[in-house]
């Protein structure tokens, strides 16, 4: 019989609650009448925190912290709330993040008309402003057909417009852009890119593909600092209200020297560990900089590049063809294709820097684990902790080469709830059995961590662990789980995104867990996640948020 999770987690603090009734020294804060899963196995419950110079002094029953109150600790009720670990989130696009909110949100367009529309009143209240951001599903539209400049043209005439798909590997510019980037029927494609054509003309319809975007997004004027500095303010905004602590940043030169200083003034609220572009790795390693490098809050050492594009702009690199387009696998990146990734990727290691490489479709995925294959059998021995962000659609063999060569699957659940929507209509019912596969990578004994993708999909954490165990796309049509075989448990799902996200940034030892001398990062749900219905987490929202002790976030207490 299953013992019932407050029936244990009793038992547990009852069993870790032997404590003496010494002296015990005063906390700057207590938390208590919590019920507190710490993600840490030696004492997985509790009843309060006590928290002292940012760090977590003691986890234990509300009995025992009680020694710890002295005259000047302010004590917070949790109300019987359930308190987690703060929310690492793997892999965001954060100060982007930051620009969308300020940004046209076409996301939930469900028409042409209502898409144009949208462009229309945009250009009309911006005029001759660029159009940026986007983040447009076409699958929404009846027929899912992808749009076109025509479709925008006769309400931006004069208005450079770049918007782009939600997965960031495909966008949509009118005929100004084109004309202003000189792409006509004439213009190659570039390498790992596509300028989509009229089959029947051959003219360029308005959407890029991958590379292909580059011939716009450097004609687009650059951000100032203090523009960078005003839209990552409001991702950390929406960090803070998302109990997001922590985050693994795809992040530019500029995006870091932001993060710096909104540091040195104090405004810092999330930690960041800055993942660069993978053609930087030589500035670090002439720097000595191995991964991780920093303080708390900020820290680098990550180097992220593409084997590949999406699943929805049919660029993920497949073995066998689409089928719904059985004329392409999908598209290689441009430095996949020519080499240059596995030379970086095998210097960058040697020099003490960790690979975080992008891989969606199955050929991907195994290309890269060859590389990292090569990595470990030539480069010396060390704690390296490789990672294949997404690792959407795995090849039935390569499950268990995650874990025997150690690769962190760094997933996103909330794609397969999305994508799931129209997923076998790309690739067929078949392969998609091993798409978002989060059960296989457990059961293999593969380490996974969690995030988001943000802004490609929401930065929720609670949305993140609903879509994990219940696999119930946003149409609807799959009620009880999208390949149901996949899902994993609440608990499970939690440790991805707090403990296992530490680790894939070798923050085990600081973060990811409420464990005494560890960061006192962790947040207060309004319901607990462990006993309600998996159904109603994507409903429960966060109350307070707590980075370094620092109550960062509260809504409706003290």
């Amino acid at each position: 019989m299953k013992i019932p999770i407050r029936t244990l987690a009793f038992l547990l603090l009852l069993a870790a609650t032997t404590a003496s009734r010494t002296y015990a020294q005063p906390a700057d804060k207590v938390v208590t009448n919590a019920w507190v899963w710490t993600v840490d196995q030696e004492q997985p419950v509790a009843e309060a925190i006590a928290i002292l110079d940012g760090k977590i002094l003691a986890v234990a029953s509300a009995e025992h912290i009680r020694q710890h109150i002295g005259p000047d600790t302010r004590v917070i009720d949790a109300g019987g709330k359930l308190i987690l670990p703060g929310f690492i989130d793997n892999h965001t696009h954060f100060t982007n993040g930051g620009f969308q909110l300020q940004s046209i949100d076409l996301r939930h367009a469900q028409t042409e008309k209502e898409f144009a529309g949208l462009i229309r009143e945009w250009a009309e209240r911006n005029p001759g402003q660029w159009i940026t951001g986007g983040i447009w599903d076409h699958d929404n539209f009846p027929g899912g057909n992808l749009p076109t400049r025509q479709l925008i043209d006769p309400y931006t005439p004069e208005t450079p417009v770049f918007v782009r798909r939600y997965d960031g590997h495909m966008g949509l510019v009118n005929t100004y852009t084109l004309r202003m980037a000189g792409i006509t029927r004439e213009t190659p494609d570039p390498p790992g890119g596509q300028i989509v054509r009229d089959p029947e003309t051959g003219e360029p319809t308005g959407i890029l593909r991958n590379a292909a975007m580059d011939l716009v997004t450097r004609l687009i004027p650059e951000e100032t600092m203090d523009d960078l500095l005003d839209a990552t303010r409001l991702a950390l905004e929406e960090a803070r209200r998302n109990g997001v602590t922590g985050i693994h940043d795809m992040a530019s030169p500029d995006d870091l020297r932001a993060y710096q200083q909104l540091h040195k003034n104090g405004e810092l609220t999330t930690r960041v560990y800055a993942i660069l572009p993978f053609p930087r790795w030589e500035h670090l390693a002439e720097t000595g900089i191995q991964a991780p490098f920093g303080d708390d809050f900020v820290r680098v050492g990550g180097l992220k590049a593409m084997a590949d594009g999406s699943l929805g702009s049919s660029t993920a690199l497949f073995f066998e063809p689409y089928t719904s387009d059985p004329a392409t696998h999908g598209l290689p990146s441009d430095v996949l294709g020519d080499g240059r990734l596995e030379a970086w990727a095998m210097a960058a290691d040697k020099a003490g820097l960790q690979p975080v490489i992008h891989a969606i479709g199955d050929s991907a995925n195994s290309r890269i684990l060859d590389l990292y294959e090569r990595i470990i059998r030539e480069n010396p021995e060390r704690d390296r902790r490789l990672r294949i962000e997404h690792a959407q659609h795995i090849h039935p063999k390569d499950f268990k080469r995650f874990a025997e060569l150690g690769v962190i699957a760094s997933v996103h659940p909330f794609h397969a709830i999305d994508d799931g929507r129209w997923a076998e209509g790309r690739i067929g019912h078949e392969r998609c059995k091993t798409t978002y596969a989060f059960r296989s990578f457990l059961d293999a004994g593969a380490v996974m961590s969690f995030g988001s993708d943000w802004t490609v999909a929401p930065l929720n954490p609670l949305l993140t662990i609903y879509a994990a165990v219940n696999r119930r796309t946003l149409d609807g049509n799959h009620p009880g789980g999208w390949f149901p075989e996949q899902k994993i448990t609440v608990e499970e799902a939690i440790r991805a995104h707090t403990l296992v996200s530490a680790y894939s940034a070798y923050d085990e030892e600081r973060l990811g867990s409420i464990t005494p001398g560890k960061l006192a990062d962790f947040v207060i749900l309004s319901d607990n996640i462990l006993e309600i219905d998996p159904a109603r987490i994507k409903d429960v929202t966060v109350e307070m948020t707590v980075v370094g002790g620092r109550v960062v976030y509260s809504k409706n207490r003290d």
